[in-house]
């Protein structure tokens, strides 16, 4: 491996947040309550022959006695999967609120879990530049319930879990990797809220930011306020696909995003209001390219890979419209990540417990 600029110590990792594994097996941990990114040498080389399903029934009674809490403190704040050995990570708040702790728990392809020691590990981090600070009066909306604030809110016949919190709180929402780089989505202290932020890795202390303008069709405008949701590569690393709350999806040209700029993206579906996406994968089958789009109250949407590139921008306010979409039967699926490019690893709900499974890519 090269010389990744990691040095051993301990991280303090103040916060969970969402995980991403580097090709080369180092994991970034997104810590949002510092307004950092951690890379870390989890030194996970076992290497199966195979892996056809990594599944665990009650993920959330087994991860609360792992971690010695009440089932209710269990909070999974992100989900990655190892390039090499396809253990699953998980990165849980033992609590909630900013104040909750964090840990990280590794799930291996026979479903067993362990908590990953982050004491005396090869690692580096780099610090954001532009962070909301902690006394902004700006606020971010959350409607998947984990927020303390969550209140329930009847709007047309729906009832949300609607919550507020500081804007701070969504500092860091997803991270790709992207044409050799670390792309980190969230807010920022600018006038224009949301950004995409370009980190070169190993880390040198450079950071390059980008404003992002989306049209929300369901609000009928333009908005630079709310942040990316999820965040994927797309057509070989020349763009990104995002997926935002209330339920826009949105088409970057990684060439578009150019240090300082406010950039527009083209919003190429919208998939139905009251609605916060979880996850955003994409997978082959029969030499095609799909996407799955998971969230709080939508069911599981599959979109064609395809049909993005002849998707005319959407900029008026209309009913559901853009890519052709199909819901799957696949209820209470929240957090995804790719096993391999025809297995997707998903934590599912059901009823009032959660469980990790495997969807292959000919059931879906």
């Amino acid at each position: 491996m090269p010389d990744l600029g990691l040095k051993t110590g301990t991280p303090d990792l103040q916060s969970a947040g969402p995980l991403l594994f580097h090709p080369d097996g180092i994991l970034f941990a997104a810590d949002v309550r510092a307004a950092a990114v951690f890379a870390v040498d989890v030194t996970d080389a076992t290497v199966p022959d195979s892996v056809g399903a990594v599944d665990v029934e009650h993920l959330d009674a087994r991860t609360a006695s792992l971690l010695g809490v009440d089932r209710a403190d269990v909070l999974v704040r992100g989900m990655a999967v190892h390039p090499s050995s396809r253990a699953v990570y998980l990165s849980v708040a033992r609590g909630r609120g900013a104040e909750a702790a964090p840990a990280l728990v590794r799930i291996s392809p026979a479903g067993e879990l362990t908590l990953v020691e982050l004491e005396d590990v090869p690692f580096a981090r780099v610090a954001l530049d532009d962070p909301p600070s902690l006394d902004d009066e700006r606020q971010d909306t959350w409607i998947d319930g984990t927020a303390e604030t969550t209140q329930p809110f009847e709007y047309a016949g729906i009832t949300l879990q609607l919550g507020r919190v500081p804007l701070a709180r969504s500092t860091i929402t997803d991270m790709a990797w992207v044409d050799g780089a670390l792309l980190v989505a969230g807010t920022s202290n600018a006038e224009f809220t949301s950004r995409l932020r370009r980190i070169a890795f190993p880390f040198d202390g450079a950071l390059q930011a980008s404003s992002l303008e989306i049209y929300h069709v369901d609000h009928g405008k333009y908005e630079t306020a709310s942040p990316i949701r999820a965040l994927i590569p797309f057509d070989g690393g020349r763009s990104v696909l995002a997926t935002y709350t209330c339920t826009p999806v949105v088409h970057f040209a990684v060439s578009d995003l150019v240090p300082g700029a406010l950039v527009r993206g083209r919003t190429v579906a919208e998939l139905g209001p009251m609605n916060q996406p979880l996850g955003l994968v994409s997978y082959d089958h029969d030499g095609q390219e799909f996407l799955l789009v998971s969230g709080t109250r939508h069911p599981l949407l599959k979109i064609p890979a395809a049909s993005v590139a002849g998707q005319e921008p959407l900029t008026e306010h209309l009913e559901p419209v853009g890519l052709p979409r199909e819901a799957l039967d696949h209820s209470g699926v929240t957090w995804m990540a790719n096993l391999d490019r025809t297995n997707v690893v998903v934590i599912q709900r059901e009823g009032s417990d959660t469980h990790l499974r495997t969807l292959q890519a000919a059931s879906l």
